[in-house]
């Protein structure tokens, strides 16, 4: 019998790879989707309403990955945006699992490093406490949400994501345009780490939280190899042959509202995958370079 899963966000960058792999497993698959249904793979739900247990009953895994996504200018209405579709949603499908008579196995819920905040050069594991800041605090509440899920002794994993690198689709399809005009460079002082992973080491590691059943709470999703800012930016522009010296001044990106430059750009966090290579996680992509050739080769 084939074994089930139930996937929000499956239109996103990581749901949609994430579906395509577990269908060639095999796994059916509900995709979990805003409004009305009519696809018949698919669910409807409306986060604000909660969720029907029913509609979950059976389900081996849940794997909730949808969100509003964090890079825009950020006005009142984004960041409530981005707020509210991590945390009530989390918390509708959360109560909704507990609540189920024949109850999934694994829950595994997307979060980010923006918990750990602005912590310069400071390596940071699952054990590292959170930052301060709106990120820094929505995760914290995003990552609660799910609380009732664990309480009902369901095993629970917190994807704590970094910007995923895949060619179509997410942080380095947006850059690739500048630098292949050559006009892009380090974003401030280019010493603020950046973490980042794969397409399909973030996919791998969501397959790795689904059958792990020694693997809970955070994890801590970035490739081991942490590298800069700077470092990233002349390595991207090695790979494409093209220069990137123009840097961007802090001064001119703190302009933007809401202080997203400061928390999502600015911000450095050297993130460590420990949980994920205690636990013996193979990465397909660990270095940089050798990564970026992967994901843009033709």
């Amino acid at each position: 019998m084939a074994r089930t899963a139930l996937v929000s966000g499956a239109s996103g960058l990581i749901g949609r790879e994430l579906v395509r792999v577990l269908r060639a497993e095999g796994w059916e698959v509900k995709r979990l989707v805003r409004g009305q249904a009519f696809a018949p793979d698919a669910v409807g739900w409306i986060p604000h309403y909660g969720m029907d247990p029913g509609t979950i009953e059976g389900m081996d895994a849940v794997i909730h990955l949808a969100g509003e996504r964090v890079f825009g200018i950020w006005t009142k209405e984004k960041k409530q945006a981005i707020h509210e579709s991590r945390v009530v949603g989390t918390a509708a499908l959360s109560q909704a699992i507990a609540h189920c008579k024949q109850k999934p196995r694994v829950f595994v819920c997307a979060s980010a490093v923006g918990y750990y905040g602005d912590r310069g050069s400071e390596v940071l594991t699952e054990d590292s406490p959170p930052g301060r800041g709106f990120l820094a605090d929505s995760c914290v509440e995003w990552e609660r949400a799910a609380d009732p899920a664990r309480a009902a002794g369901i095993r629970t994993v917190h994807l704590r994501l970094g910007v995923v690198l895949a060619k179509r689709g997410g942080a380095l399809h947006t850059m690739l345009p500048a630098f292949k005009l050559g006009i892009a460079g380090p974003l401030g002082s280019g010493k603020q780490y950046f973490p980042w992973i794969t397409l399909r080491d973030a996919v791998g590691a969501v397959r790795f939280a689904i059958d792990r059943e020694d693997v809970a709470g955070p994890m801590n999703t970035v490739a081991p190899h942490a590298v800069t800012n700077r470092e990233y930016t002349k390595t991207l522009a090695k790979v494409l042959r093209r220069p990137a010296v123009l840097r961007v001044p802090a001064f001119i990106l703190k302009m933007l509202p809401g202080r997203m430059a400061q928390e999502a750009i600015l911000a450095s966090a050297r993130v460590a995958p420990k949980r994920l290579l205690d636990a013996g996680y193979q990465f397909q992509d660990s270095e940089l370079e050798s990564a970026l050739r992967a994901v843009l080769a033709k």
